[in-house]
């Protein structure tokens, strides 16, 4: 087994691994307009949500936001997305739902520049910073999304109190991400044992995920191969998830789980 074979077989490794990746990814595409980082979702039959022209290249990643806020309606609210990556989530969210504000924050300052630059949306607004210490008074927001980050945080439990803090009283926190089995007891336990947040819905969402990873495979396939040395080729597949990486099989047999998660405060 070469050296990429032994990161992308422990979960350990890879996590970190993708604490530099997201980044430098960033670096690399920036001027190529990617506009999504999270794996894509995909129904049967096919779940079809009406799109522009322009967003309908991005139609799997598009439907993996449109699953995660379904259970609560932005229309009016102030709504907070931590770790928005390049912004076309909230960009689709802002443009689609009609919230009165809302804010997206990540860590990565090149990301938040690409999405200030790309995304001019009246409502929406980019911010910089750490999702373990967010930079918002308590009780600001009815909304908190999350969308497939938090298996890079260093301290998740500390990250779900920042969100408990921030939401108001009755408000929504709406969480989608994966996790292999090393991390599934510290994931589960900080939603579930929360003091002031209640999981009103969880949901395995392998099979849709896997579907949407085939549905992008195209698409990850042509930018892997145009922005990156070809020695990086197969990592870069595999944290795309394109049929038939590591990534993609795992999600297929149920090592990797992903879920999607609605907590109310």
């Amino acid at each position: 087994m070469g050296l990429i074979e032994n990161i992308l077989a422990r979960p350990t490794w890879r996590q970190k691994l993708w604490q530099w990746w997201y980044p430098y990814f960033t670096h690399k595409v920036r001027h190529r307009g990617i506009d999504f980082l999270n794996y894509a979702f995909e129904t049967e039959p096919a779940m079809a949500i009406p799109l522009d022209a322009t967003d309908e290249v991005n139609r799997g990643n598009i439907q993996l936001y449109h699953h995660v806020v379904s259970p609560v309606k932005l229309g009016g609210l102030k709504v907070l997305e931590v770790s928005c990556g390049h912004g076309g989530g909230a960009s689709y969210l802002t443009r689609t739902f009609r919230p009165a504000h809302y804010v997206a924050l990540d860590l990565n300052p090149r990301g938040i520049e690409y999405c200030r630059t790309k995304h001019t949306v009246p409502g929406l607004e980019f911010v910089q910073g750490d999702a373990m210490n967010l930079p918002f008074a308590d009780q600001t927001f009815d909304v908190v999304i999350n969308v497939e980050a938090s298996h890079c945080y260093p301290d998740f439990k500390k990250f779900v109190q920042e969100v408990a803090r921030v939401l108001k009283p009755k408000g929504s926190f709406v969480h989608a991400d994966l996790r292999y089995p090393s991390g599934m007891d510290e994931w589960l336990g900080a939603l579930f044992s929360h003091p002031q947040l209640k999981v009103s819905e969880m949901r395995l969402i392998n099979p849709e995920v896997v579907r949407g990873m085939v549905l992008n495979t195209p698409k990850y396939q042509a930018m892997i191969k145009q922005c990156f040395p070809k020695y990086l080729h197969r990592l870069g597949m595999d944290f795309a998830g394109v049929e038939g990486s590591r990534l993609h099989r795992d999600a297929v047999s149920g090592e990797m789980s992903y879920r999607s998660f609605h907590l109310t405060k």
